[in-house]
């Protein structure tokens, strides 16, 4: 028993790794250079057009990421975009998950990314129908300017030291010294310090990382044409790359201390301004996605293992028969794993519905409900902002999983 699971825990390392781990890897790099390049420019747009704010906010949030929908929410407090634009964002923001599903399953992206669209529109507009920002607003308490420059006079400015050029404003949609930096920048968690040896471990193994998930691609490349890769003249070299490409991604996750949250608004920043910023975080963020996938094909092959006594095939028969029953069940479950703020237990769930464990329309649930890693810029500075806006998020997840369940079984 002990060497079959084994055997499972290297099997879940190498196809978490070749079949999605890589391509999650080249998708990041793509998404982390247009955000490079663009991501000033939507927030200095998304200021200017009132009329127009909660569309803009669910355009940010479909992108892949987190990286739009972070930059949103501070706007709110600022005041400088409504409080149904931070929903609207929330609502079409998949995360990291999203990822996942574009390497496996992009037409089910598509789908999703199109009602997730819609949704956060409309509910954006009726939150500002209803003034619910302007109640939310008028309770946040503010700083003096000269308490604010207090604060900043005797905080950590690691991110100005490093990025920051002649006294030139280096973050987006708010200025150095105001309550947003300070909240951000200052109290909560951000960039590693420079002499730890996480720091030196992710700063300078990401170069590595890239070569190993490069080598990944092209075997995974080759799984999709059903080539098999553990039969050229190096024996079993899918599984080697596979497995240290795994022990790898883990080894780059715990080293960034990274586990539910993978993205904080100051890297974020970073990497807007960085384009060797956005390689080495991204590389983090390709290793966080990576090691929670493997958790998912680890819970998913033990789970059939376990269901069949150690008789696969029977397993997986048990397993369909589970989550067919499971059913309405899974769309709420869905839904309620989506008021976890964070990127991890999202890369779970998702992971697990494209090893066919839980319905479309849990998907769906889970994908309007969850805010990703753009809910912890909103919860540092105002806890009572970011309740309600989970809140209001799930609400709109439950009604379009319902629906989009019962219209699947009738199919």
């Amino acid at each position: 028993m002990l060497q079959d699971i084994f055997q499972i825990i290297l099997k879940s390392a190498e196809n978490a790794f070749l079949q999605v781990t890589v391509f999650v890897g080249a998708v990041l790099l793509i998404f982390g250079y247009i955000n490079y390049k663009k991501s000033g420019a939507f927030i200095e747009g998304i200021e200017k057009s009132k009329k127009w704010q909660p569309i803009i906010g669910a355009l940010l949030g479909l992108s892949p990421g987190c990286g739009g929908a972070i930059f949103v929410m501070p706007l709110f407090v600022k005041g400088s975009v409504s409080y149904g634009t931070v929903i609207a964002t929330l609502i079409a923001t998949m995360g990291d998950s999203a990822f996942v599903i574009i390497s496996t399953l992009p037409l089910h992206y598509a789908l999703v990314s199109i009602i997730s669209f819609i949704a956060a529109i409309i509910t954006g507009y009726l939150v500002d129908y209803f003034k619910i920002g302007d109640i939310l607003l008028s309770r946040i308490k503010k700083l003096s300017k000269e308490e604010r420059n207090e604060i900043h006079s005797k905080a950590d400015h690691m991110l100005l030291n490093m990025e920051c050029k002649d006294n030139v404003n280096c973050h987006i949609g708010h200025e150095e010294g105001d309550e947003v930096d300070l909240a951000l920048h200052h109290k909560a968690k951000g960039h590693q310090k420079l002499e730890t040896i996480g720091y030196k471990f992710t700063h300078k193994g990401f170069l590595f990382y890239w070569v190993m998930i490069s080598l990944g691609l092209v075997l995974g490349i080759m799984l999709l044409f059903q080539v098999d890769v553990n039969s050229f003249s190096i024996p079993n070299l899918g599984s080697i790359i596979g497995v240290f490409g795994t022990i790898l991604s883990i080894a780059m996750m715990l080293m960034g201390k990274k586990f539910i949250q993978d993205d904080t608004h100051e890297e974020t920043e970073l990497k807007s301004m960085s384009l060797k910023e956005t390689l080495i975080h991204n590389a983090q963020e390709t290793a966080f996605v990576a090691t929670w996938v493997f958790v998912a094909y680890l819970i998913y092959e033990v789970g059939v293992y376990g269901l069949g006594g150690g008789n696969y095939a029977a397993g997986e028969e048990l397993m369909k028969g589970f989550m067919s029953s499971a059913g309405l069940l899974a769309v709420i479950v869905g839904a309620l794993i989506g008021l976890i703020p964070g990127c991890g237990p999202q890369v779970i769930f998702v992971a697990l519905f494209t090893k066919g464990m839980v319905p479309f329309a849990a998907l769906l649930a889970n994908a309007i409900s969850q805010d990703g890693d753009a809910l912890f810029p909103l919860l540092a500075i105002d806890r009572k902002s970011s309740l309600w806006a989970t809140v209001i998020t799930t609400v709109p997840a439950l009604i379009l999983g319902v629906i989009v369940y019962f219209i699947e079984i009738n199919i």
